[in-house]
């Protein structure tokens, strides 16, 4: 009877040790409609930033490379004035084809292309 007791105390343990045990569940990020309501996006505070430390590298978008030059101070007048954004049609910019396409290794991050694309939907504003 004794025996009996000690096996049902440690079956009675074990269960509480398993029973407590805790997991993380690590789940991927939620899929974001690309094409859903665009996200407010500052270009002064995420977007340049952005351009200068990815793409203003030397022999790339600076002063005497290739256009637009991404520098932080003169970006936004040289995307815009150098007709780099169609906002009529976002998807046609040459700015969101690029960071797509050929441009797309220097924006591996989804989540910067797709707020890029939502500055463009929101009229690419100087803000």
């Amino acid at each position: 009877m004794k025996r009996l007791l000690i096996y049902i105390g440690l079956i009675v343990a074990m269960g509480f040790s398993l029973a407590s045990c805790y997991k993380d569940v690590i789940l991927p990020d939620a899929a974001v409609d690309p094409d859903g309501p665009p996200q407010p996006v500052s270009f002064s505070t995420q977007l340049a930033p952005l351009f200068n430390t990815n793409c203003a590298l030397s022999g790339c978008h600076v002063d005497g490379g290739h256009k637009p030059y991404m520098n932080t101070d003169i970006s936004y007048q040289q995307i815009i004035n150098g007709g780099f954004v169609n906002t009529d049609i976002p998807k046609a910019s040459i700015l969101y084809l690029e960071i797509n396409g050929d441009m797309r290794e220097h924006i591996p991050s989804a989540k910067d292309r797709q707020m890029v694309y939502d500055w463009i939907r929101n009229g690419a504003p100087n803000n």
